[in-house]
């Protein structure tokens, strides 16, 4: 018996403290607006999926907008062709910055127009298909970038396929980068159907 209540007595404050916290927390829950905790709820679930990648897009999840879908990292997103509703979900998601390489001839609505309205930067670069991934295009799609450099960017044509094929060759002609290197690249930027075109021009020295 001497055992137990030298026992309780040495747990005693931390019961104590058990308690006083559980009062301190529905204490708090009665004098806090009900909205109020509504929006702290809302926030603690958001810290726990931090690593979801809508936390850093105002907690819009871009992967279910669009398809194709790249996102090599957290300032850079690829993808297909847009139109005006995912225009504005990039605005709300914090894209600073549409580069298209869409030529007009594929385009179906006034993409400057929308993208401009949105408050965002846009920047037009056609690249019609192998026969336009030249060296003087990719230096003026590598101007376009540098200028942007640090800012949250949308990168698009058809299907993310000449994003990729720009990406790539930037990496092997502009920046020195290995073959295995510079396709890698590419391909986590939507590089598919050109990757053979690719690889064969990265083959001539520049």
């Amino acid at each position: 018996m001497k055992i137990s209540k030298i026992s309780l007595s040495y747990h005693k404050p931390l019961l104590t403290n058990t308690f006083i916290l559980m009062t301190l927390h529905k204490n708090a829950k009665s004098t806090v607006p009900s909205d109020h905790l509504a929006v702290i709820e809302k926030s603690a679930v958001g810290d726990a999926s931090s690593t979801d990648t809508s936390s850093n897009d105002n907690g819009i999840n871009l992967a279910t907008i669009f398809e194709p879908y790249f996102r090599p990292d957290e300032n850079t997103i690829v993808c297909g062709a847009l139109d005006d509703e995912k225009v504005a979900a990039l605005a709300a998601a914090g894209v600073e910055l549409i580069l298209n390489l869409q030529p007009d001839a594929e385009l179906c609505f006034d993409e400057r127009t929308a993208v401009e309205r949105a408050a965002m930067q846009y920047e037009h670069l056609p690249i019609n298909g192998a026969a336009d991934l030249k060296q003087l295009k990719i230096l003026a799609f590598d101007n376009i970038l540098r200028q942007y450099h640090g800012k949250k960017i949308v990168m698009h044509c058809g299907s993310g396929n000449r994003v990729g094929a720009a990406i790539a060759l930037r990496a092997g002609w502009l920046r020195g980068r290995k073959m295995d290197t510079a396709m890698e690249r590419g391909r986590s930027h939507g590089l598919t159907k050109l990757a053979e075109e690719v690889h064969n021009r990265l083959l001539v020295p520049r």
